[in-house]
């Protein structure tokens, strides 16, 4: 009994790790995160391209040019 109190002491996070994974694959609550994550990533690309509109024009016409 000695041997299992120390092994979950040891892994408890780990183990605790695991449970939420399974829990929100089982939930398909990854498909929520991922939107989430996505829509945060085009916020700041749009606040980006606002803020910077002319660094990012000539950027964008370099890009071009080489292509």
């Amino acid at each position: 009994m000695d041997g299992f109190k120390e092994f979950f002491s040891n892994y408890k996070g780990a183990i605790i790790g695991i449970i939420i994974a399974i829990i929100i694959l089982l939930t398909h609550l990854y498909k929520l995160i991922i939107a989430v994550i996505l829509i945060f990533i085009g916020a700041f690309i749009g606040n980006y391209i606002q803020q910077n509109k002319s660094d990012v024009k000539d950027k964008l016409k370099s890009f071009i040019d080489r292509l």
